[in-house]
């Protein structure tokens, strides 16, 4: 397995939940009134109650952007970095960025914050709801090293969220080319859209081809499926089944997350 990954996340299968910032400067969403100081008010009492829930680590990611962009106004990043600066001091645990869906504007974010590691989609072609989609892999890890930062995991989702692939070999032959031709961390599997769990298949077949690659579900792990999804994948990224009632736009339940965790923890045989 990388061993970037293994030095990282000290605990096998880590659970990797997130921080949804709300919506950014630049963005429609935002809330001009509430301001930035509101957007770090959100994100510290999330961050809060994952960390309390003993989560592995946490990933900032502004699925409250949308309409998404392929590249993202740097008001948009700038905030983020505020933010995420902002809650240092109360980080205890590794975190990462994600700044959907601009490659270049994750790892640099990634470098002015000193996150540990990075989400995007790195690779492949899909036609999707923000029209063509064409990611370059060299390009931004080139760029990380350029930053600095040849230390940054890079978190490879193979399945795009709100897209299709143009590219027809299966899942798992695209995996394993992504992993001779660009070099990842980690390979991601997710389902079709945020909250949306990917299929137990699309895993098995993925951890099959790269039994030496960490391989983490994206998307949809719920209370009810985490223990079958450790007992295939290495890992899960996890944020709507943490928030209240499930909705993905709420904030973090704090007991839904200290259950989660339970869980995972059994999962993990701890």
């Amino acid at each position: 397995m990388s061993q970037k990954f293994r030095r990282l996340f000290k605990t096998a299968k880590p659970v990797i939940a997130m921080v949804h910032l709300g919506a950014l400067p630049g963005s429609p969403l935002y809330d001009a009134e509430g301001g930035v100081e509101a957007l770090v008010a959100g994100a510290a009492k999330d961050l809060d109650a994952l960390q309390r829930a003993g989560v592995d680590a946490v990933m900032f990611g502004n699925e409250n952007d949308r309409p998404y962009e392929f590249a993202v106004d740097t008001a948009s990043t700038a905030a983020m970095a505020y933010v995420i600066g902002s809650l240092r001091d109360r980080i205890t645990v590794p975190f990462g960025v994600n700044v959907l869906w601009d490659p270049m504007s994750t790892v640099a974010l990634a470098a002015a914050t000193g996150a540990a590691f990075v989400r995007e989609i790195f690779t492949g072609t899909y036609a999707s709801d923000m029209g063509p989609w064409t990611p370059d892999a060299g390009k931004a890890m080139r760029y990380r090293d350029r930053l600095g930062r040849s230390d940054l995991a890079m978190l490879y989702n193979i399945s795009a969220e709100f897209a299709y692939s143009l590219d027809r070999r299966s899942l798992a032959d695209r995996a394993r080319s992504a992993v001779f031709s660009s070099i990842p961390d980690a390979i991601l599997v997710s389902g079709q859209i945020t909250g949306e769990a990917a299929a137990l298949s699309d895993l098995v077949a993925v951890k099959k081809a790269l039994p030496d690659t960490p391989v983490l579900a994206n998307t949809g792990v719920k209370h009810a499926t985490v223990a079958d999804v450790m007992k295939t994948a290495d890992g899960c990224i996890v944020g709507s089944s943490l928030k209240v009632d499930g909705d993905t736009w709420n904030p973090v339940d704090p007991e839904r997350a200290a259950e989660f965790m339970r869980l995972a923890r059994a999962a993990r045989g701890e």
